[in-house]
């Protein structure tokens, strides 16, 4: 089986509640059991973390080698954190950042993304399907 890691940054938890017209409806809760139906059946196990915390997400990913497959949505830590780019650099397993939004289609500060560069894909712009494009596109690397 393989067992997959999928870390969520900050206001994450707010799915469901937060600007919907750029997030949609559903929580970050029916996201994770969606996945976990989704992929269980495929042998895939998928573990969901979240933290408003820069320092808890490093710690996270620090702990995620034992893994096959990380998949993060480091929400507004794209833009910003360097620490969260240089922790992901380290780690030797496939990697992949994922944007619920287009975030080149939005404001121009979140067109840069500090982690693009240490991963080995990028999916956005497709809703809350990127999770389930993300667990499915592991099957590459």
């Amino acid at each position: 089986m393989k067992n997959v890691i999928i870390i969520n940054g900050p206001n994450l938890n707010l799915l469901g509640d937060r600007e919907k017209e750029i997030y949609g409806e559903k929580t970050l809760k029916e996201i994770e059991n969606e996945c976990k139906t989704k992929f269980t059946k495929k042998n895939i196990k998928v573990n969901f973390f979240q933290s408003n915390s820069e320092s808890k997400i490093i710690d996270k990913i620090h702990e995620a080698k034992s893994y096959d497959g990380l998949i993060i949505n480091a929400g507004a830590f794209t833009h910003t954190s360097i620490a969260i780019h240089d922790a992901l650099k380290v780690l030797k397993i496939p990697k992949i950042e994922i944007h619920i939004s287009n975030i080149y289609s939005r404001e121009e500060f979140r067109k840069k993304s500090f982690i693009s560069p240490v991963v080995n894909g990028i999916i956005a712009g497709f809703g809350t399907d990127v999770y389930l494009i993300a667990i499915d596109s592991l099957k590459y690397y």
